[in-house]
């Protein structure tokens, strides 16, 4: 082998998928994934039903694309209210969003951002910024003064109150067999 490949990670897969590959890389004595690419957003948390208690047990790092979830979170949207015609959303609905969760996550975000005194969308980054799993997030603004303000949301410090709230706005339900998992069993187990 040449050695040109020292670093490799993989995206849009699932959880069974990562761990083939971890299994194959081990078994030939190849380089290993060291990282993910994946949506995971306030509104999309399917990552943590298996993708993310893989990535911490495997130690991979996450990096996660469209954070704002196409620009859903960035304080242009409103429940109750017409998409503005010039957001990119408007024209290219993707990723898919549950609306009545993103008007939530909305909801609770401007009251942070307002005491906050800053955007929605450094809110929004904000709470990837204190996923433990997260390593670095991808950001596509359209114009300077956007990439500035998604900078700043290192800057962000959310309480844990604050977080309570938005993970409550936004919390999936467990699906089998996370429900099971989580079942208090007294003394059956």
């Amino acid at each position: 082998m040449a050695g040109k490949v020292r670093y490799i990670g993989c995206s849009n897969i699932h959880a069974w998928q990562v761990m083939k590959g971890l299994g194959i890389s081990e078994r030939n004595g190849w380089v290993k994934y060291c990282a993910f690419q994946g949506n995971y957003t306030l509104v999309e948390r399917g990552m943590e039903r298996e993708l993310i208690p893989m990535l911490k047990d495997q130690q991979l790092g996450l990096m996660v694309w469209s954070p704002l979830s196409g620009g859903f979170l960035s304080g242009k949207f409103k429940r109750g209210q017409e998409a503005p015609e010039n957001a990119r959303r408007s024209q290219f609905d993707f990723p898919p969003v549950n609306r009545e969760v993103a008007y939530n996550a909305i909801d609770a975000l401007e009251e942070i951002a307002e005491r906050e005194n800053c955007s929605v969308a450094r809110v929004a980054l904000a709470w990837l910024l204190h996923q433990e799993v997260v390593t670095s997030v991808i950001v596509g603004a359209k114009r300077p003064d956007q990439l500035q303000d998604n900078l700043q949301a290192t800057e962000v410090r959310l309480s844990t109150e604050d977080l309570k709230k938005l993970n409550a706005a936004t919390m999936p339900s467990l699906e089998y067999p996370g429900w099971m998992m989580d079942h208090p069993w007294d003394d059956r187990m």
